[in-house]
């Protein structure tokens, strides 16, 4: 929440802080909001302060930053109402750029910057790897995505290969940067110092190379050269990383006044920057609840900040945290005094959307700004593809020798285009360049298109795009033909709308699935095997409707049959059997015909009925689980080119040879089937009565 200066219209001679509960006649919160939302803001208001002093009072925890995180929440949201905009998050980000050309497509989402060591996350987004190690950056800076195990991903083989080609004075200058990353990280913070001086002074515009060396500026205690480093680096290349690194180190400076509205901006920024969010509600809790300890180290800082001073202030007034002028405050409706200390430093955070600019800052405000203009004005400028330099090969997929179409990555690095990658992974789990597992990537069922490959192939590849998209779609088109090379499932018989749960194991049928969702027809026939031609001369179609997918690539299709078909030519395609086929239908009758099929089929059904309920509980259980409830008698049973639905559930059940049932499932007359039928369900009726006789 943004909090005003005390004045009359809202502080009254109490003193009442910020953070009080305006009654009726108060309402410096209801500026924007009224009625019922003012309201809700009380009562949440209300129960963040209650929550608050009831931990301060417990005497077995001590407060803890979680205390006040919805305390906290108010005040980040009511702050960003206010800072609607923040001016270094708004940059001139379209400098340079001509009109229709493309340009950004090389920065990394997370620092804006060159993307230097591309590593490309599961959405399918590329980020330098420094950016990655960061750990406040868990989502996706473009779609919000969790980015997962973020150390087991590997740098892009094919982008880095491009960024080497295209632009080895960047890459060089990546490296060095990385060098300098390691002496930090190992704590050689003088070497690092030096190596990162000698390197800015032949590359002033190397904003990552001013961050690493503010870093060692600011382990060797060197604050004040810390800071004009990032002043520089949010002059140039503003970013929530460079803001809230400053922020860091201004409260380490002690200016913590600084440091809260700056971390505010960045959650104004980046609502999910939970780092920023904890450096909130740790400053507040020491404000709020000040421990002994605290207070001694507060005091003894050089350069003490208003909220520094309040909080010293504030336990000697209130003589700990614990003292009687808490238990005053926790019984009335308002936060009282220490509310109107907090009002009074954090009054502050009205100014303005700018990066906060402060006297000890002002005098140097002219350096900076000198320094910054030894910067090219290429640092505004985003890498665009050198035209030049392109050549299609190097985006050809090295499975199909094609140019990449929806390329992926897989977390060890390799591309491939995503039926490519799919095909290879239906038969093994491992990449298929390095041979790395890829089980955890298989489970995942990911395969993100690599966003920077794609947009580099549609923007400047565009002739080859479209020569690769016809390809593409000829194919889809082919394999979306139902009557011409349909894909054939050689498994189980298969009747029109009885279910058939289907576990797909096998690599070619993997294929086949998959091709059936992807374009869009869901369906493919289904034929018993035969020893001469393959596959039966009959079958039915299933319709697809749902998939379950098991971490190993297996999975189980629920399916139920459509029309039934008779077969006119065999072929195969990649693995499994493709046929061109013809679809069968009942013949009709009408006059005195209909009515004795009608008269057989109630008959027929009657039969059924009793026989069903004859069987044995735990039979009919399995029926039941299997294939579902018998059909209701119909009406019209001419009305389906199939015929009624129980013929067809009733030749599912019984139990039949495979072979009878296909010679019933090409019958193209209901009187022949229901025929049949009856004669099965007498042979199992007479069979029946013998046990029981044989029994007596």
């Amino acid at each position: 929440m943004s909090i005003q200066e005390p004045d009359q219209n809202c502080v009254s001679s109490g003193d009442r802080g910020g953070f009080f509960i305006p009654s009726d006649t108060e309402r410096d919160w209801a500026g924007e909001e009224t009625g019922e939302r003012v309201g809700i803001q009380q009562k949440r208001l209300r129960g963040a302060l209650d929550g608050l002093f009831r931990a301060v009072r417990c005497e077995s925890e001590s407060v803890r930053p979680e205390h006040i995180s919805t305390l906290v929440e108010i005040i980040v949201r009511n702050f960003r109402k206010k800072e609607t905009s923040v001016s270094w998050a708004h940059g001139d980000q379209d400098g340079g750029r001509k009109d229709g050309e493309v340009t950004g497509e090389l920065d990394c989402p997370g620092c804006s910057l060159f993307i230097a060591e591309p590593v490309t996350v599961a959405c399918g987004h590329s980020y330098c790897r420094s950016c990655l190690e960061q750990a406040f950056l868990s989502k996706c800076k473009k779609c919000q995505e969790e980015l997962g195990e973020k150390h087991l991903l590997r740098a892009n083989v094919v982008l880095c290969g491009l960024l080497e080609k295209w632009f080895p004075e960047e890459i060089h200058k990546t490296k060095r940067v990385a060098e300098v990353k390691e002496l930090l990280r190992s704590k050689h913070f003088s070497p690092a110092l030096s190596l990162a001086t000698q390197l800015l002074d032949s590359d002033p515009s190397n904003i990552r190379l001013r961050v690493c060396r503010s870093e060692a500026y600011r382990c060797l205690q060197h604050y004040h050269h810390a800071l004009e480093d990032l002043d520089m680096c949010v002059s140039v290349a503003p970013s929530v990383e460079v803001v809230f690194c400053k922020a860091k180190l201004l409260k380490e400076m002690g200016r913590v006044d600084e440091s809260v509205k700056l971390c505010l901006q960045c959650l104004c920024v980046d609502q999910e920057f939970q780092e920023a969010r904890q450096e909130v509600e740790n400053i507040l809790c020491d404000l709020l609840v000040p421990t002994c300890e605290s207070v001694q180290t507060l005091e003894e800082c050089s350069e003490p900040s208003g909220l520094i001073r309040a909080q010293s202030l504030r336990a000697h007034m209130v003589g700990g945290v614990r003292g009687e002028g808490l238990k005053r405050v926790s019984s009335a409706p308002q936060l009282g005094d220490k509310g109107a200390l907090l009002k009074r430093k954090l009054s502050g955070l009205e100014v303005g959307p700018e990066v906060v600019e402060t006297s000890d800052t002002k005098h140097k405000k002219h350096g900076v700004i000198s320094a910054a203009s030894a910067c090219s004005d290429e640092d505004n400028l985003h890498l665009s593809v050198p035209r030049d330099l392109l050549d299609p090969s190097d985006f050809e997929c090295s499975l199909c020798m094609r140019l990449f179409y929806e390329p992926v990555t897989t977390p060890c690095g390799h591309s491939f285009c995503k039926s490519c990658l799919q095909r290879s992974l239906d038969h093994s789990p491992q990449c298929p360049l390095c041979k790395e597992s890829l089980r955890l990537y298989l489970a995942s069922r990911r395969f993100s298109v690599t966003r920077v490959l794609d947009d580099i192939i549609k923007s400047y590849l565009c002739e080859e795009h479209a020569g690769r998209q016809k390809i593409h779609n000829d194919e889809t088109k082919e394999l979306s033909d139902l009557e011409n090379n349909v894909p054939i499932f050689v498994c189980t018989m298969a009747y029109p709308t009885v279910p058939c749960p289907l576990h797909v194991f096998e690599p070619r049928y993997r294929l086949m699935i998959r091709r059936c969702i992807e374009t869009g027809t869901r369906q493919f026939g289904m034929c018993i095997s035969d020893a001469h031609k393959g596959f039966a001369d009959f079958g039915c179609m299933l319709h697809i409707r749902n998939v379950h997918f098991l971490p190993d690539g297996r999975s189980v299709v629920d399916t139920f049959g459509g029309k039934r078909f008779h077969v006119i030519t065999r072929s195969m395609r990649d693995g499994y059997y493709i046929a061109n086929i013809e679809y069968l239908q009942d013949q009709r009758v009408e006059g005195k015909e209909e009515l004795q099929l009608q008269d057989l089929y109630d008959q027929v059904y009657n039969h059924a009925s009793v026989w069903f309920h004859s069987l044995e509980n735990r039979f009919r259980n399995q029926i039941l689980q299997h294939f579902g409830p018998m059909p209701e008698k119909e009406m019209d049973i001419q009305s389906s080119p199939n015929g009624p639905a129980c013929c067809w559930w009733l030749l599912a059940v019984l139990p039949v040879d495979p072979r009878y049932q296909l010679s019933v499932l090409s019958m193209t007359t209901l009187r022949e089937r229901l025929v049949k039928i009856q004669h099965i369900l007498a042979y199992l009726q007479n069979t029946q009565h013998e046990r029981n006789t044989h029994a007596q």
